[in-house]
């Protein structure tokens, strides 16, 4: 028997205006009323201006710091995981930001297994979420907090990576999206720094570092070209600052120093602008897309295989560097 082929029709051979273009209006409507999540964790020893350029990103008082009253930084002896949330409006879209700050990492004479607290932390928001879709009477839409985005803050030591930032990528970069950066880079020469990102790159491939956005995420190659520009620039060299100068006549986000004015959103002084845009402008949607596609379903398989083998429910969670009692798997979810 002969096939007949589908063709698709095209807008010419409508015979009038249907209205499918309006679908695009009422998911942005649902969109704005709901609002939605993003869930981003920063990682690096104290003194790098995490707080700061969280609190740059989002041009509002977000850090865990910057809301908490009489706060006194104190240098932890294990890493302890804190998590702020607010709510952040702008032109009637709603966005629940929750910032994940890592105290402690990195900040020791010994630092090895520094990271594991933070793969379980990972690991254990996977397991929430899991717990939530397989439940007979699930919630109509499940809270998502698993971790959408990692920002990494490498020193601006001019050198390489350290084993440290390397262990931690390699081990992280397989469960969450991970964008390094090289904080308070106005203490590098423009020479310094390229030289400095330059060796930064050869350091990821030759470990194997898998970082935000990977090439075998690109759906078509107008993601390919967008994407290969932001490999081009990673790790992106930045600068924080909440406060304002005038420059020209016009207020800035800004540095002062005996010599001028650092301008954070001058593409010519630091990459503070293209980390931005890469977090929020362009990629946001896509960071929690890869989270929930990749990383998350990663888990998700790998669970149920194991639950499936034993032919049990599900067990307690297994992390890669030990396991986690399931007095304690219950006590997060």
């Amino acid at each position: 028997f002969l096939k007949k082929k589908k063709t698709p029709c095209v807008g010419r051979d409508l015979f009038g205006y249907v209205g499918i273009e309006a679908v695009l209006d009422q998911m942005r409507r649902k969109t704005m009323k709901a609002g939605f999540e993003f869930n981003i964790m920063v990682v690096g020893q104290s003194g790098l201006g995490k707080s700061t350029l969280v609190n740059t990103l989002f041009k509002s008082k977000v850090s865990r710091k910057s809301c908490t009253p009489n706060y006194e930084e104190k240098i932890s002896k294990t890493v302890h995981l804190q998590s702020v949330s607010h709510i952040i409006e702008e032109k009637g879209v709603k966005m629940k930001l929750t910032v994940i700050d890592t105290p402690g990492f990195g900040d020791q004479i010994n630092n090895e297994n520094c990271w594991e607290p933070i793969v379980k932390y990972v690991n254990e928001q996977y397991e929430k979420y899991l717990k939530e879709e397989l439940n007979v009477n699930r919630k109509r839409r499940i809270p998502d907090t698993r971790v959408h985005c990692c920002v990494y803050f490498l020193p601006a030591t001019g050198h390489w990576l350290r084993p440290i930032d390397v262990e931690f990528m390699r081990r992280l970069g397989k469960i969450v999206s991970i964008v390094p950066v090289i904080a308070k880079a106005d203490t590098l020469t423009l020479e310094e720094r390229l030289e400095f990102k330059q060796r930064i790159r050869q350091d990821l491939q030759a470990n194997g570092i898998r970082v935000y956005p990977q090439k075998e995420y690109d759906e078509d190659a107008e993601d390919r070209i967008l994407n290969d520009k932001i490999r081009e620039n990673i790790p992106f060299a930045v600068v924080g600052t909440d406060k304002e100068h005038q420059v020209n006549g016009n207020k800035v986000l800004g540095r002062k120093t005996k010599w001028g004015i650092i301008e954070v959103e001058n593409v010519a002084h630091c990459e503070f602008a293209l980390l931005r845009d890469l977090l929020i402008r362009s990629h946001l949607q896509d960071l929690k897309d890869v989270t929930h596609n990749i990383h998350y379903e990663t888990y998700r398989v790998k669970r149920l295989n194991e639950s499936n083998a034993n032919g049990l429910a599900l067990s307690p969670l297994t992390l890669e560097n030990g396991t986690l009692e399931k007095s304690d798997a219950e006590s997060h979810l």
